[in-house]
């Protein structure tokens, strides 16, 4: 098994070239910008997770890990304050920033000195090149990003400014910059070929045991799909100088194993904890944090209202039978042994920007009931067979195949198994398909020429947005082959995402985006099972985790492995 190759400290030395893995040094102070101060000496902090890095290109990648490496490698404008759920932005390479009154310009004045790991000057070029490359083919390969078409200029007045003028106003326009990833032109710009499709075929991995160039605290010096990923402090990064040496992400396809690893003292931190995991780690040398995450489990039905089979799954009122089957209490207190929250709307309760949550408290569901399940389906005609199956109109049994992502193995496992049972009682079956998550996609989206045509059902999981605009415009018709990765397509919702986009007022924009909640709610494409406690744990002979809604290594900021040190 994969996991018995531990992620031990000599190992991890030996990958980044340093001699003080284990020492307990102090790191350098802020520095506004450039500088090539000495990196941290804090010992090298080793990570366990259980999601696979996809892709290390950005243009690639969709797993959150992917994300929260791209933060922690290359430059962006903005971080958030991850603090705060509903968290103010904090300066990254802008030191400030301002929109005009009339929201159509966005001017940010960017830290002095900067360079790329390659000792090349990161400035204001760099910023409009590596922008300007996302909104050319945002609709396109870079349409996993927001530099959306609402931008009509990128513009560099000076090496220190950036200015970015908008068709007219909107809640998004600091959102749709703040955290893009900023791309050194010196390596890239060659793989701009072919309409862009030259940026996906790019590996984008250290190469000879070379650190990648890159901008951010930390460069990649060794990477093993679905095993290892290495980094070191950069000490060309123009921000405060991380206290550790480096990091390291050891994957772990098996959870168990992660916390084993933890509790035997071969990794230092791990993300993402299963409950089922926090008894073995409740020892005096380990701190276990547990709060609200922003994350939500999912039971998705097939939307595409061209699906050839099993048509009866587009019926309102089946899946209306489906989700009075679903006990997600149960699926709480037993696959999740109460370290979860039953969920509806598609935002999470944790989903906030500038001190406003964004989630509708009021939106209107429905509950637990075996027999109102049952008289729906006996309404709508699908009779039991012999094999206590109903049967659909054109005689085939409402028996389905559920595909099933493999990052949801543990209490994913669980509530499936809590599902079937409940199914069958009235008269459903329900098998699962587990598959990784590369493949999990592959299986529903299934290509341009299929469309989300084969599948029936799927479980997985959203990491979304802290705005909600990620959440929402994920579940647009323009978004089918992207993140939309349900078919689902409904014109008023689309219009009302339109509207949300341009209110500038956040109540008037709450409103919209209450409505919206509850059109996804009834029409379904998803069930939403459980919002997600996060449980984080990590050796205490290490200090400065900061809490965040996404764990402590996220794609919101780099405030954990800037700070994090050993006592």
């Amino acid at each position: 098994m994969k996991w018995k190759k531990l992620f031990v400290a000599p190992a991890v030395c030996a990958a980044l070239a340093l001699t003080a893995c284990s020492g307990a040094g102090e790191g350098e102070g802020a520095a506004e910008g450039g500088g090539g101060g000495t990196s941290g000496g804090g010992g090298v902090l080793r990570i366990g997770v259980t999601s696979d890095i996809d892709s290390m290109n950005p243009f690639v990648g969709i797993n959150e890990i992917a994300y929260a490496v791209w933060m922690h490698i290359y430059p962006s404008l903005l971080q958030y304050d991850t603090a705060d759920p509903a968290s103010p932005y904090k300066g990254s390479l802008a030191k400030d920033w301002e929109l005009s009154e009339d929201g159509l310009t966005l001017t940010f004045n960017l830290v002095e000195g900067a360079t790329w790991s390659d000792g090349e000057p990161l400035d204001a070029d760099d910023v409009v090149w590596s922008l300007g490359l996302f909104h050319k083919y945002n609709e396109t390969v870079a349409s996993g990003w927001s530099v959306g078409s609402n931008i009509t200029s990128i513009e560099a007045p000076d090496e220190h400014t950036v200015v970015l003028t908008m068709a007219e106003p909107s809640a998004l326009s600091l959102t749709n910059v703040a955290t893009t990833p900023l791309l050194p032109e010196q390596v890239w710009a060659e793989h701009d070929t072919d309409d862009g499709e030259g940026l996906k075929t790019f590996d984008n991995v250290p190469k000879d045991g070379e650190p990648m160039v890159g901008g951010g605290p930390f460069l990649i010096t060794q990477y093993r799909k679905a095993e290892l990923a290495v980094f070191t402090a950069n000490p060309e990064w123009y921000g405060a100088k991380p206290t550790i040496s480096g990091f390291g992400l050891q994957t772990y396809k098996v959870a168990d194993a992660m916390i084993t690893a933890l509790a035997g003292g071969n990794i230092d931190a791990a993300g993402g904890v299963p409950p089922t995991g926090l008894d073995t780690l409740d020892k005096p040398d380990i701190t276990i944090d547990s709060y609200p995450a922003l994350a939500l489990r999912d039971f998705a039905i097939n939307s595409n209202p061209d699906k050839p089979d099993n048509r009866e799954l587009l019926e309102p009122d089946v899946r209306k039978a489906m989700e009075h089957a679903i006990n997600r209490e149960e699926i709480v207190e037993t696959a999740w042994v109460g370290k979860a929250e039953p969920g509806d709307s598609i935002l999470p309760p944790t989903t906030g920007t500038n001190g406003q949550l964004w989630y509708n408290e009021n939106i209107q569901t429905i509950g637990y009931d075996i027999d109102e399940a049952n008289r729906l389906l006996d309404e709508g005609g699908y009779a039991p067979g012999s094999d206590g199956i109903r049967r659909a109109e054109d005689g085939t049994a409402m028996s389905y195949e559920v595909i099933f992502a493999d990052d949801e193995s543990g209490p994913g496992d669980r509530a499936f198994q809590i599902i079937k049972a409940d199914f069958e009682k009235i008269g459903i079956e329900i098998t699962q398909r587990k598959l990784d998550t590369s493949a999990t996609w592959d299986a529903i989206y299934c290509g341009d020429d299929c469309q989300y045509r084969d599948f029936d059902l799927f479980m997985w999981n959203w990491h979304p947005g802290q705005d909600p605009n990620f959440m929402m415009s994920a579940m647009t018709c323009e978004q089918w082959g992207s993140w939309n990765d349900v078919g689902y397509c409904n014109p008023e919702f689309d219009e009302l995402n339109e509207k949300q986009a341009k209110a500038i007022d956040p109540t008037e924009r709450k409103a919209i985006l209450d409505e919206m909640q509850q059109i996804v709610y009834d029409d379904r494409p998803y069930i939403i099972l459980t919002y997600d406690v996060r449980n984080d744990a990590w050796s205490s002979d290490w200090d400065g985790f900061v809490r965040s809604t996404q764990g402590f290594f996220n794609s919101r900021s780099t405030q954990t492995l800037e700070q994090v040190h050993k006592k």
